[in-house]
């Protein structure tokens, strides 16, 4: 220690007293290897206190008054004129201190990082853990049953779903041919086609309407058959709505309703996702369904989706009509016309 090494020949004079009954005797103090060397008046070592066991009793004070730790009993008195030792002691103590461990200090600090570490977890580790165990544990029945909430949230702004006997039962035809699960139709929807949980996909009535033949209305279809099965409905539900509202589905089965009312109106508003185009041309071709009428209703000029028409997987290929005609016409009634 550097500190040891300056002191090494500094010396005083003090009074110390080996115990409660003896008498204070005069004594040479002076600075050790690691300990404080107590001296008579011919230079013979009466004891050595260790410098990192010295305490003072009287800190602040003058003259100086010093004893080991845990024995009060034996002291040493350095006088007003010794400050020099006195200023030595001190700092070495201080030095010493600063040195050792810090038991409070290290328990602070292992309680601030467990802190963090919970924090952290909650934070970014607990939202998608419990979004990814809901989407594991959540049974069917559930999804459907969400499915329909959130389209009767999207008949209030739409208008109630189409609905024909006849209609609904081409409907359900067309559903089954594609394999895609339910479909509906709205009336007055903000956008052309959608998919909800439980498997259900809606369509606008001009899907229907607007076009000569079903297979547009079947790329539509189609194409968020693909959108739902790259990304979960339910888990971009539970996204929207957060942490809370996973935790209640999980809890009670239920999300508040005005989650729902919320995430019914993210579903109108925001922009449509396009799918990977080689997932897209997939699906069509495991239904057997041209991509092309459906690419040219989403852009007359079909320059932007040039690959669908390009690579329309039933290009040449005879198919089967998707529905009869009779089908596709209760189809493009169900909304009355």
């Amino acid at each position: 220690m550097t500190a040891l090494t300056k002191y090494a020949r500094l010396e005083a004079t003090g009074l110390w007293r080996p115990g409660p009954d003896a008498q204070r005797r005069e004594v040479i103090v002076s600075i050790g290897d690691a300990t404080l060397v107590i001296s008579d008046l011919k230079d013979q070592a009466l004891t050595h206190w260790s410098l990192a066991a010295i305490e003072r009793a009287n800190a602040g004070q003058r003259p100086a008054l010093y004893h080991p730790d845990g024995d009060a009993s034996e002291t040493l008195e350095l006088p007003d004129n010794e400050t020099e030792m006195i200023e030595a002691i001190e700092k070495l103590r201080r030095a010493i201190n600063r040195s050792r461990p810090r038991p409070g200090r290290l328990r602070w600090l292992g309680v601030v990082a467990s802190v963090a570490v919970v924090a952290a977890l909650a934070l970014f580790w607990m939202p998608g853990a419990l979004r990814d165990h809901a989407l594991k544990v959540v049974p069917e029945v559930k999804r459907v049953s969400l499915g329909v909430a959130l389209l009767n949230r999207l008949e209030r702004v739409s208008g109630p779903v189409c609905e024909t006997p006849t209609g609904s039962a081409a409907l359900n035809r067309l559903a089954k041919r594609l394999e895609v699960g339910r479909l509906a139709v709205l009336p007055d929807m903000t956008r052309a086609s959608l998919h909800l949980p439980g498997r259900l996909i809606v369509l606008d009535r001009a899907v229907l309407e607007d076009h000569e033949e079903p297979d547009v209305a079947a790329g539509y279809v189609l194409t968020e058959d693909v959108l739902r099965a790259a990304h979960d409905p339910l888990g971009d539900l539970l996204d929207t709505v957060g942490l809370r509202e996973t935790f209640r589905l999980l809890t009670t089965g239920d999300i508040a309703p005005e989650a729902l009312n919320t995430y019914a109106e993210i579903l109108l508003t925001r922009d449509t996702v396009k799918p990977q185009i080689d997932s897209q041309l997939a699906r069509f071709a495991e239904a057997e369904l041209r991509s092309t009428p459906y690419a040219y209703a989403k852009d007359i000029t079909g320059e932007s989706t040039l690959p669908l028409i390009e690579a329309d997987p039933m290009s040449g290929k005879l198919t089967a009509p998707l529905l009869s005609d009779a089908d596709w016409l209760r189809l493009q009634n169900i909304c009355g016309g």
